[in-house]
Order: structure tokens, then sequence, then C-alpha cells
């Protein structure tokens, strides 16, 4: 049965339609590229940082099935279908394996059959639900995932938008709900390489939309890991998060920060 689609108001940018669109994605408007090219101008490494982001996405959803053995993953604010969405990169090497998505924002929604395409052998799920209401995530991810046996919850970008101390505890109660040797992958924006630009995007951001973001410093994104094992090189730039051999060593940074970590 086709998901019910609320309605879409194309008048007000949106922070998914617009990393849609630095992504070379068309599933945005008017003023999503209008406010993306504004945001751009003012700090180029954006573009950088998206696909840094996307890069780091796969990366490590590839560690966690082959490494670890993770065969399931949590993936809340998945944003807009692009490339290597974490099924595709996950059922590539285990078809196997079962995905929930989860994102609270209705061009996603309308997209969401697009991610519901799953390997024969794996499973994957669409839940509309915001992760402010970690309660009803969860309620709603056991429907096809099994609290029992370890789970990956990613988390790419979606906490800069609790912006206060909340983001803590809201992501404190999801973790605290998986089992032993579940993982939390986990990145956001900085403002440790080039802070004036990343600053005035914040500021362009909050000015333009209704879903304000705030960005945290390094120190502050590793408080998410409290309590669970880090894995190396910790929480770093996401380009640096395990780049491989061909990568060389000359790695550029970018104000996008984060790591992995697993549950005790």
């Amino acid at each position: 049965m086709p998901l019910d689609v609320p309605l879409i108001d194309s008048s007000v940018p949106h922070s998914a339609r617009i990393w849609n669109y630095w992504l070379g994605g068309k599933d945005c408007y008017e003023i999503d590229r209008q406010v993306g090219d504004q945001i751009v101008a003012a700090n180029p490494q954006i573009l950088d940082i998206a696909r840094a982001q996307r890069a780091f996405l796969v990366r490590t959803v590839e560690h966690l099935v082959r490494e670890a053995g993770i065969r399931q993953f949590l993936d809340v604010g998945t944003g807009l279908p692009t490339a290597d969405n974490t099924h595709e990169v996950a059922q590539r090497i285990a078809p196997e394996t079962r995905i929930v998505y989860v994102d609270n924002d209705p061009i996603v929604l309308a997209h969401a059959e697009a991610l519901l395409t799953s390997a024969p052998e794996g499973a994957t799920a669409y839940i509309d639900a915001d992760l402010r209401d970690p309660e009803a995530i969860l309620r709603r991810a056991a429907e096809t995932l099994d609290f029992a046996e370890p789970i990956a919850l990613v988390l790419l970008g979606i906490t800069a938008h609790i912006v206060d101390d909340a983001a803590y505890d809201l992501v404190g109660r999801l973790v605290d709900a998986l089992p032993s040797g579940s993982h939390l992958v986990l990145c956001d924006d900085t403002e440790v390489i080039d802070p004036e630009a990343m600053r005035t995007m914040i500021e362009q951001w909050n000015e333009a939309g209704d879903n304000p973001r705030i960005n945290r410093g390094p120190e502050q994104l590793a408080r998410f890991f409290d309590g669970l094992e880090l894995l190396e090189p910790g929480v770093v730039s996401v380009t640096r998060w395990c780049p491989g051999p061909a990568a060389g060593t000359d790695i550029p940074e970018v104000d996008d920060f984060g790591g992995v970590g697993r549950k005790p």
C-alpha cells in the first residue's frame, strides 16, 4: 500500500532538499537551490562536506558489515535517497541485512518507496518519525529489527537540529535500547577548519528556514559516545576516518567531524 504523503510546502527551504541539491540530486525546489547557492557562496566548503559525509557513511557501513558482522541498521535523519544509501552499501556485502530509515520530512516520505527496495534476503523499512521522539522510533523499528541482536544506529548531520543539550539525552535513549555489540555512527558540522564561514552558514540557514541548526565542536560531538568504546581513530574530520591506503597520507580536513563507537 502506498504511503500517505502529507502536503509539501515548496515555498520554504528544507535541509533534506538542500542537501540533495548539493549532492547533485534533482529532488528540490527553486527556494532550496536559492538558499543552497547562497550558503555555498559564503562557504564553498559545504559542497566538500556533503560529499565527504556521504563517503563517511559508505566507509562506516562497509566496516560494520565486514569487520563487526552487523546485519541491522537504524538510520535516523536519512534524508532523500541518492547514490550509496545505507541499504545499498550494506546489502551489496550481506544481502540479508535489515535496514530501517527514519525521517520526518514530507518530501522524504514521498520518496520512501524508492528507499524500500531491498534485496530479497533482507528487509528495508521507512518510519515517518522525529529524533525528538525516540520511543516512537524504537517501537516502530522493532517491527523490522531484532533488538536482541546488534544494531548500528546511524546519525549523520541530524543532531545539529537539536540546538540544546537535549540532543545528548535523545541520542542516549536510543543507544540505551540497543543490545551489547551495537554501534553508534555519528557526525556533524564543526567550526574547526573555517570558523567564520561555518558560523555564517548557520546564520544563513537559520534565517532562511524553520529547521534551525547549530555547530558543535569535536569535544561536544565526542560526548555522544560517552559510555561506548570509541573505535580508532576517534572523533576526527570525516575525511580522516579510515580512508584506506588509496587516499594517501595528505588528506584534507573538512568541518564535519564524527566517529564510530561500540556498545560494550
